[in-house]
């Protein structure tokens, strides 16, 4: 599977993204029904681990503070493709889109989160950013099979 995060590029991935050693986020699509899963680890500013979500459907979610939106695919070639949009309620911001763009190929244009360590992640059409670690612009890698590693 291919990753495109913000304006980076990384290819042969396993659809996961591990940020300062730990798997935070999966990208999944189930070929069967050509739907796109995230599962998904969310902390606070300081490292709480305040929810968790799993293929779509909430583990836990400490006072309903995210809301998944998920767009199954259309059946015409001209609508939709499958897509979804994680939002914090508390903030109004965009926690992290994806969408497929071919087979095999997703899009990340924008996310907003913190990592298990309270730093956080920013990910605009124009960077990936871990905050005070890493900011990425452009670059493409290939991964050989294996996660994204940030950080």
């Amino acid at each position: 599977m291919e990753l495109e995060i913000g304006s980076n590029t990384f290819r042969n991935t396993n659809g996961v993204l591990t940020l300062q050693g730990k798997e935070q986020l999966v990208l999944e699509l189930r070929p069967d029904s050509n739907l796109l899963l995230l599962t998904m680890d969310l902390y606070d500013k300081d490292g709480d681990h305040i929810a968790h979500l799993r293929r779509n459907r909430w583990a836990f979610n400490i006072e309903d503070r995210f809301t998944l939106f998920s767009q199954p695919p259309s059946p015409s070639l001209f609508l939709d493709p499958p897509s979804l949009k994680l939002l914090d309620r508390d903030t109004d911001e965009v926690v992290l889109e994806a969408t497929v763009v071919e087979k095999d190929r997703i899009v990340i244009p924008q996310g907003m989160f913190f990592t298990h360590q309270g730093q956080l992640v920013e990910i605009t059409s124009h960077l990936c950013r871990l905050s005070g670690i890493i900011t990425m612009f452009g670059e493409v890698r290939d991964v050989r099979g294996g996660p994204v590693v940030l950080g």
